[in-house]
């Protein structure tokens, strides 16, 4: 099936069961497996986990162009789309073009993949979400599986609204009153049930965020502590951190960070998190595995990583940050990365030959940074430079003095510094655009930037200054192009009420 509406998630959903519902148990081992009948898949208690591993399987490897995998939504796809749309990663070849020089429109298959699979994944964590309790009732789950279940599926969901909220809607750091996306809490898996599923509108900004908190909050009192490879409470409240970033919520923040700090801990070596899927910096991940995975053209080690190492190095450090002032060449997360003639590549991600590299998702340097932020905004300046610290102390030699209030000249010193250390700590994760939507919308900075200028990149003596780096594709923040349009599809299929297009596209 190569084209999406609502309609469409009958032929998704209807008789399946769980869309990609798959066999195995074991949440590491995510192996796709028969279909399943709707009548038969919530039967035994094996197969209600299989169903829910199938939502993991949607969100590690969803939609693209009808079948090809390429790591939509969740996967290498997700990172590279929020790396590419900034300015820190360089695109070298044609695979993410539209999305780093920023010509994409309604029909265009990058943004179009992203919003197909992330109501798929939505789609098929409503199914299960509507069996739970039938399940139980029958006495095939015990009321923890019904809760954990829940949690996990309620959890997703937040977590796919979000990154639909950011993509496709004006940040509700600028105006929450501004248009949001459809946030679907039920099922479309029948013919009839087909039309109440078109009718749910955009609504607010707004409204989505308090969906999505309310979708969380829940999760966080269902779900068990447990392992970063499956949704656990830790991984629900630092996804409510990271969302109450975005509401400039700072108390909500904070109070967010202090639920789980001491749960986790920043390793002390940069690289740990990316080897090991059991460090205290890693809450949650989708996991790859050499039998499930999104190929070679969606892997994050085959696209991002050194040709110099088999990979195909189609996405590779911008020179603009490997130059910039403020990463200082002590710092030992510039040895997670490597050098060819044509550039520097990230060495995050380790497995060019069978993609098993999983996708981190959520780590506690990250909650970490949230609630130094929210500090300094609070003016709550002493424990804004200890958190910022924290994290960049423990990638520099002692020779190096930590950060000082007045070092860096108060709370708007502060906030720039930890603004760039989002950009060291996060390069290649994908959380580049994130930020960009939110500081762009609260004005802190214009727009997306200037990017190194497309095709332009071609040896590594731009990262030595041996060469101007020319710059463009910036795209101020008041252009419609900073958001990405709906799908022409989505809005042309919809014959019951059809949703609003973004304003500035066709």
């Amino acid at each position: 099936m190569n084209k999406y509406s609502i309609k469409n998630f009958k032929l998704v959903a209807a008789g399946l069961a769980m869309m990609g519902a798959i066999a195995s148990c074991d949440v590491i081992d995510l192996t796709p497996a028969n279909l399943i009948p709707d009548q038969e898949a919530f039967t035994t208690a094996a197969r209600v986990n299989s169903a829910v591993l199938g939502v993991y399987e949607s969100a590690q490897r969803g939609f693209y162009l009808g079948a090809v995998q390429r790591g939509y939504p969740f996967g290498a796809a997700n990172v590279e789309q929020g790396d590419l749309r900034g300015e820190d990663m360089y695109n070298d070849q044609l695979f993410y073009e539209i999305t780093y020089t920023g010509t994409y429109n309604p029909n265009t298959a990058n943004n179009n993949g992203m919003w197909i699979s992330l109501y798929r994944m939505i789609n098929r964590a409503n199914i299960v979400l509507e069996n739970l309790d039938p399940a139980l009732a029958s006495g095939v789950l015990t009321q923890a599986q019904r809760d954990q279940y829940r949690g996990e599926m309620l959890f997703l969901r937040a977590l796919a609204h979000h990154e639909l909220l950011i993509h496709f809607a004006r940040p509700y750091s600028d105006d929450p009153s501004s248009l949001g996306v459809p946030y679907r809490t039920f099922a479309i898996n029948d013919v009839p049930k087909v039309p109440a599923g078109e009718a749910v509108g955009r609504g607010t900004v707004e409204e989505d965020y308090a969906k999505l908190l309310a979708d969380l909050n829940e999760a966080e009192t269902l779900l068990p502590t447990g392992t970063a490879l499956r949704a656990n409470k830790g991984a629900a409240i630092a996804l409510k951190s990271r969302v109450k970033l975005h509401m400039e919520d700072w108390a909500g923040v904070i109070a967010e960070f202090d639920k789980i700090k001491g749960s986790y801990a920043v390793t002390p070596n940069p690289a740990t998190p990316f080897r090991t899927a059991t460090s205290s910096d890693n809450i949650f991940s989708f996991v790859n595995s050499d039998a499930s995975n999104p190929g070679v053209n969606g892997a994050l080690a085959s696209m991002y990583g050194n040709p110099n190492n088999g990979a195909r190095g189609l996405v590779k450090i911008s020179p603009l940050i490997w130059t910039a002032n403020f990463w200082l060449e002590e710092d030992t997360r510039r040895d997670l990365t490597s050098q060819s003639s044509a550039g520097v590549y990230t060495d995050k991600y380790t497995d060019p030959v069978t993609y098993t590299d999983p996708n981190v998702i959520l780590r506690f340097a990250e909650v970490v940074l949230n609630a130094s932020e929210a500090n300094a905004q609070l003016n709550n300046l002493d424990a804004a430079v200890t958190l910022l610290n924290s994290v960049r102390s423990r990638a520099l030699p002692a020779s190096i003095p930590a950060h000082t209030v007045s070092g860096l000249g108060g709370k708007d010193g502060i906030l720039t510094a930890i603004y760039n250390e989002r950009r060291i700590e996060f390069l290649a994760e994908g959380r580049r655009w994130a930020d960009l939507h939110r500081l762009a919308g609260a004005g802190v900075i214009p727009g997306v930037p200037a990017k190194a200028t497309s095709r332009s990149i071609t040896s590594i003596e731009f990262y030595t200054g041996q060469r101007t780096i020319p710059t463009d594709h910036g795209i101020p923040y008041t252009s419609h192009l900073f958001i990405w349009p709906i799908p022409l599809e989505e809005i042309q299929s919809n014959s019951t009420a059809p949703i609003q297009q973004n304003p500035g596209y066709n």
